[in-house]
């Protein structure tokens, strides 16, 4: 399942995503992963989830983003829920991009039975339709 949190700069989605994290932790039976882009979550999210900083492993770009979580699910069977905060940030701008990290962890998700979920600095007009068609707007 993949799950997006969609708005313009200060609409609320970082808090949103804290929210979601701190549920899923309550509810999960494994581990709950947070990525973000700088250390900017650390008093907010529950101390039982692993939160990552991008910047810390070099994440930038598609390829990076997708081999940084196709290795989290490798290896760590038990992950539940991922969740990517300033996701646009970390990839690199592109909707392109987005488009195609979205195909590739839609396949992931299913195989590795994990949740996705991710923050997308964007207006909704400018997210792509195939993006949206395979994502839950929360």
């Amino acid at each position: 399942m993949i799950n997006i949190l969609i708005g313009k700069k200060g609409s609320g989605k970082t808090k949103k995503l804290i929210e979601c994290a701190n549920q899923a932790v309550a509810n999960s039976n494994g581990n709950v992963v947070v990525i973000e882009k700088g250390l900017k979550l650390t008093y907010d999210i529950s101390h039982k989830a692993r939160l990552i900083d991008s910047d810390a492993y070099g994440i930038t770009g598609l390829d990076a983003m997708e081999g940084f979580l196709c290795g989290i699910c490798a290896g760590n069977y038990d992950v539940t829920d991922i969740l990517i905060d300033s996701t646009l940030k970390i990839i690199g701008q592109d909707m392109a991009a987005l488009s195609a990290l979205i195909v590739k962890i839609k396949k992931l998700a299913e195989e590795a039975n994990v949740t996705f979920t991710l923050s997308i600095s964007a207006d909704e007009s400018e997210v792509p339709e195939d993006v949206l068609a395979v994502a839950t707007k929360l």
